[in-house]
């Protein structure tokens, strides 16, 4: 996963995929690495949600 990437640019990203893969606009020999590279997409953006959960709980805690 890039290391610079932000939750933006993944969550738009996974809405290509997504459009592609409802458009039957993925031949099936690239299914299976859009599908894989939508889970890692989804793990990055769950993490990076989770992250600022915690952030956002840890200075309201400090407040």
């Amino acid at each position: 996963m890039e290391e610079n990437l932000s939750y933006e640019a993944a969550y738009k990203e996974l809405e290509q995929i997504y459009q592609d893969i409802n458009n039957e606009e993925v031949s099936i020999d690239e299914l299976a690495e859009k599908v894989k590279r939508a889970s890692v997409l989804i793990g990055f953006c769950q993490r990076k949600l989770r992250g600022t959960e915690e952030e956002i709980e840890g200075i309201l805690r400090e407040g």
